[in-house]
């Protein structure tokens, strides 16, 4: 009677999951295996943030696998030495597994699937949290897209909602001894903001269901508009359990498309809208595995010359801190520190402040966002970030710098948002809450600081300094 181990990363999901029908379908036994080795993924191991959903997220996997008879046989060390040895303690004859697409996942992954079949053993990768495969889609053959707008026209025509797999059911899951705690794993750091985190996220699989529920129910009808405002819940938030497969993007295409069949009327804008974020998300991995220099280094090579400022540890903090002076940008600091996640127009311009107005280098920002968001993934942080500074593919003009202040207004003009994050600033008279530096003494009673820099000389520096690139 065979048995098939499947090794779960960033999959940890029971339902839609390839690798585990394959696998359930074609042993008599299946070990469900996750092996932690976060020195495999450098330069980008996993933060803080990431390693506390990743406790959550295991522990609900785990608790799925044993209300039907089972349970995740938990690991660390080497992938590849961890492999072989379970499989010649349980007889696997076969190894199962879902594809990943960072660099260094895609060398460790291409380096284990030769060893393993240099000793016998069948390997099957399917692909992975995506709705094609990065190679599956070019504008022509051997040439990848550099562009969004048609790399989306090229995606959408293919999607199509389809059924999920269903997870399986009354299997002969193996059981071994020797499985690490998961407290063994010491995925739990001792972080400031991690009851903040409890007290925000569900992770796991149901956790995922309940959001994608919530959100075709609730914020889908009016997500075109409502996606913009940091004040209300309208968007999905769904960022997470997709980052660490908890769900699939066709299980959230096929669930949204019923419920917009189900409530009709400008829901169909609202699913287009959202499908379109989620296709920035696959061309953020179409970039990555095309161009894997980029998540250390700029996509367009002029901006190897460009004379980013050199950071100091107080200019530094003061932007993670939240205490800019600039009241959008540090009511979305203090989210992030608060809950793990920042709506993502206030990422945009505490991204832009970062970059355009101190002029630091982007990779200053993505290292703190990759260490502070729950959602934190390699792909979409780099392509977000490059993006907003202007030196990536797709990205934002040179001279396009966010105004934070108008935005603020635009996009928060009650100033919900602002007093919700940055309470010192409910004292203060709503015409002042937007621009509280516009009167310096109510500024200096409410405590808050004045800004960084002046915005107008920021941005005509800002313009001068990109203006000056070499063609």
């Amino acid at each position: 009677m065979s048995t098939a181990i499947v090794w779960f990363r960033r999959d940890l999901r029971l339902a839609d999951h390839a690798a585990l029908a394959a696998a359930c379908a074609g042993h008599a036994h299946v070990l469900p295996v996750y092996i932690h080795a976060p020195q495999e993924e450098a330069p980008w191991a996993p933060g803080a943030a990431s390693q506390w959903w990743l406790h959550q997220s295991l522990g609900a996997l785990s608790e799925a696998l044993a209300r039907q008879g089972g349970r995740l046989h938990l690991a660390a060390g080497d992938s590849l030495r961890e492999l072989e040895r379970l499989g010649a303690q349980s007889g696997a004859s076969a190894v199962y597994w879902l594809r990943c697409y960072e660099p260094a996942l895609i060398a460790r992954d291409t380096r284990i699937k030769a060893a393993l079949r240099e000793r016998g053993v069948a390997v099957h990768s399917y692909p992975g949290n995506v709705w094609l495969e990065p190679w599956q889609i070019s504008r022509a053959p051997g040439q990848p897209y550099r562009m969004f707008s048609p790399f989306w026209r090229k995606l959408r025509a293919q999607l199509t909602p389809q059924q999920p797999l269903r997870a399986p059911h009354a299997r002969l899951w193996m059981k071994l001894p020797g499985s690490l705690s998961l407290a063994a794993l010491a995925l739990a750091p001792r972080i400031p903001w991690a009851a903040g985190l409890a007290g925000n996220w569900r992770p796991g699989e149901a956790g995922a269901r309940e959001r994608l529920r919530r959100f075709g129910e609730q914020a889908l009808p009016d997500y075109a508009v409502d996606r913009d405002r940091p004040a209300d819940p309208g968007t999905s938030r769904l960022s997470p359990h997709l980052h660490f497969g908890e769900i699939t993007p066709r299980q959230v295409l096929y669930g949204l498309h019923k419920r917009a069949e189900r409530l009709g009327g400008g829901t169909h804008a609202g699913l287009e809208a959202y499908l379109r974020e989620l296709g920035w998300r696959e061309f953020a991995c179409h970039l990555l595995y095309h161009f894997p220099h980029t998540s250390e280094g700029s996509f367009n090579p002029r901006f190897a010359a460009f004379p980013w400022a050199e950071p100091d540890e107080r200019t530094l903090g003061r932007w993670q801190s939240g205490c800019t002076g600039v009241p959008l940008v540090d009511a979305g600091m203090r989210e992030l520190w608060s809950t793990g996640w920042m709506h993502n127009r206030v990422r945009m311009i505490a991204a832009s402040f970062l970059t355009k107005n101190l002029l630091l280098h982007w990779q200053h920002g993505a290292r703190w966002f990759w260490d502070t968001l729950v959602d934190a993934d390699l792909a979409s942080n780099t392509l977000n970030w490059q993006w907003v500074a202007g030196c990536g593919a797709d990205a934002a003009p040179y001279f396009r710098v966010f105004n934070p202040f108008t935005q603020a207004a635009r996009f928060d003009a009650e100033a919900r948002y602002l007093k919700r994050w940055l309470p010192e600033l409910a004292v203060l008279p709503a015409k002042l809450l937007h621009e509280p530096w516009r009167d310096p003494a109510a500024l200096a009673r409410c405590g808050y600081p004045s800004p960084m820099v002046e915005p107008r000389a920021a941005r005509r520096a800002a313009l001068e300094a990109f203006a000056a690139l070499p063609d």
